[in-house]
């Protein structure tokens, strides 16, 4: 499970390697988890779900995700072999 970016407020950003489609990565804590799509052709991503975060909270790591999103779309085609 490569940790993709550093996170924010120690939360960590997972791709898992052995993961399904779509595309989408993971927010991980010790005490919450959040997946969010990513929308790499609309320049977006998309909360699928979550436990523990607080919906101010999901604002941050939706605005964390968006700031990255290049690069969370290159690190997913690239751990799943795609071009």
């Amino acid at each position: 499970m490569p940790t993709v970016l550093p996170g924010l407020k120690g939360w960590r950003v997972v791709i898992y390697t052995n993961d399904h489609r779509p595309p989408h990565v993971h927010m991980v804590g010790p005490t919450v988890h959040a997946r969010f799509e990513l929308l790499c052709d609309l320049g977006s991503v998309r909360l699928m779900s979550t436990i523990g975060f607080r919906i101010s909270e999901l604002r941050r790591v939706e605005a964390y995700l968006l700031r990255h999103l290049e690069q969370l779309c290159n690190d997913w085609n690239q751990i799943h072999g795609l071009p």
